[in-house]
């Protein structure tokens, strides 16, 4: 009894750090796209990813058919969720990197914009997961995005003390 145990064990094992080695790269690239930190340093991306990593091998014997990717996913989600929640707009707290191409947008839009375009979450499956309509999460993605693609330009002014141009 106990070697199958340690057989189960250890092919549990095995099987999740396969998963990990295919799956963990795209699911940082999404927590960092969702903390909107820099690429090569981010460490709430990190934190963010390890407990999905973690309630994803909790439930590993219990997902029976369903994608563990989905689970890890939701998870990240839905943590994220909560923690900007709770956080935004605190000093210091879940501010982006400046050169994020989402810095411009608020975590909710950041959120909904990478579960529809970089993971490709249909409509209907993004409002379930964050308890909205889908018309509003229509509404966020579209708007997330005209900011992405048409990001506000500032008035050019002139400096301080300068003189305007002749016309």
């Amino acid at each position: 009894m106990r070697d199958q145990r340690a057989s189960r064990d250890a092919r549990r094992a095995r099987e999740f750090e396969a998963f990990v080695a295919g799956a963990a790269g795209r699911l940082l690239h999404a927590a960092t796209l969702l903390t909107g930190e820099a690429p090569d340093d981010g460490p709430r991306a990190r934190r963010l990813l390890a407990p999905a990593l973690a309630h994803t091998y909790a439930r590993w014997d219990r997902l029976r058919g369903e994608d563990p990717y989905v689970c890890a996913r939701q998870y990240l989600a839905t943590r994220f969720a909560h923690e900007a929640w709770r956080h935004y707009g605190a000093p210091g707290r879940a501010r982006p990197h400046p050169r994020s191409p989402l810095a411009e947008l608020a975590p909710q839009e950041r959120l909904i914009l990478v579960l529809r375009m970089f993971e490709g979450v249909a409509e209907e499956q993004t409002a379930a997961l964050l308890g909205l309509p889908v018309e509003r999460v229509h509404t966020i993605c579209d708007r997330a995005t005209a900011t992405v693609l048409h990001p506000a330009r500032e008035a050019a002014r002139p400096a301080v003390g300068a003189r305007a141009a002749p016309s």
